[in-house]
């Protein structure tokens, strides 16, 4: 009999236009116009990065979201973590290929959200608790730089707004293709460590809506590990958030040290894995492994990119293989992965011109191998 491991792979939902992206970095932006309009930042750099038969798809189109759930289900992928990005109960952005996802059941694919519960602001806000998108492209917008910068402003509000936005969510938990725990529907915090208080307030609420609804409650991920109270387990994210002190530290600081120098933050592929490796086998038993594919967010940052060199199928399937069979020891269920789609990061399983169906090829046999 064989085991199972569920591989969950994060999923970004931005392939598609918006008015707001249409506002903040001009007409038509998604991520593909970073990644189509990336450079070679030194000898050998590979950049830009193209998809597979120059298949730059639109997510506002069904067949493009069913074209990726049956290649991910047909290579080992159990489902998607898709991105959700609810500001407010008056601003939710990106909304749309989940939706789709929810409304055609013949997508064959399992979900759930991790909710990157962030402000978005321009890179010379001094909005704390918010992230800067796409810093490359900030440069460009001379516009508003005489205002806040701040560009969608995360207001978690009260118990009435964190009512609406559990409405919105029930609609996806009830679906059987959402992700469940023991009856409860996953549902992971990106960011837990902006404004905990609040959050812990809220999770309550929402088990006890989840209850109601006739689940077990509801179950809450966290990638911060400083916060466990009412979170009840976590999930790992990879290549650069480590969590023991030494290597905390080593990535931090050297990410610091070439932001300041103006440096794109250079690290070896087999480096950055064997600390994955070395964290995974020393994690605690409420806390989801997690591996990446590769990394480089040049196509969006510029020199201010943090890069992984060295990688190919073959070096992910090693290390993987190894994180799954650890992932298995634990008992663990469900191992997340870095990324289905993050093209403007480096870090996506889709086929490329360069590899073409390598990484999905190298998920297929680590699952199709694994055994008592």
């Amino acid at each position: 009999m064989k085991k199972i491991i569920k591989i969950i792979a994060n999923y970004l939902p931005q392939y598609h236009e918006i008015p707001e992206n249409n506002k903040w970095w001009g007409k038509g932006f998604t991520d593909w116009i970073a990644v189509k309009n990336a450079t070679p930042l030194y000898e050998g750099h590979r950049q830009p990065r193209i998809p597979y038969n120059d298949f730059y798809y639109d997510l506002s189109e069904v067949k493009n979201i069913k074209w990726q759930a049956d290649l991910a289900k047909k290579n080992g992928i159990y489902g998607f973590g898709i991105y959700h990005y609810w500001f407010s109960s008056d601003m939710q952005l990106l909304q749309k290929p989940a939706e789709l996802i929810l409304n055609n059941k013949d997508i064959d694919i399992n979900f759930m959200f991790i909710w990157d519960n962030f402000s978005w602001k321009r890179t010379w806000s001094k909005l704390a608790n918010g992230a800067s998108y796409a810093p490359e492209f900030d440069d460009k917008n001379e516009e508003d730089k005489n205002g806040d910068g701040i560009l969608a402003e995360l207001k978690y509000g009260e118990q009435s707004e964190w009512k609406i936005h559990f409405e919105y969510l029930l609609q996806f938990f009830k679906d059987n293709r959402y992700i469940k725990i023991d009856n409860k529907p996953v549902f992971s915090f990106y960011q837990a460590r902006n404004n905990f208080p609040v959050i812990e307030k809220m999770v309550d609420y929402w088990d006890s809506l989840a209850r109601k609804a006739g689940f077990n409650g509801i179950m809450c991920l966290s990638k911060d590990i400083l916060y466990p109270v009412k979170l009840e387990r976590r999930m790992k994210y990879s290549p650069f958030q480590m969590t023991t002190p030494f290597l905390f530290l080593k990535y931090k600081l050297k990410s610091k040290m070439c932001l300041k120098k103006g440096t794109p933050g250079i690290w070896e592929y087999d480096e950055v894995w064997k600390d994955i490796i070395k964290e995974a086998k020393m994690s605690s038993k409420d806390t989801y492994l997690c591996g990446f594919v590769d990394y480089d967010d040049s196509p969006r940052r510029g020199k201010r990119a943090r890069i992984v060199k060295g990688g190919n199928p073959q070096k992910f399937e090693y290390y993987m293989r190894e994180l799954v069979n650890i992932s298995l020891k634990q008992n663990k269920e469900f191992i997340f992965l870095m990324a289905w789609n993050e093209w403007g990061e480096g870090s996506y399983l889709e086929p490329d011109t360069e590899y073409k169906y390598g990484y999905l090829e190298a998920i297929k046999k680590i699952t199709g191998e694994i055994d008592d």
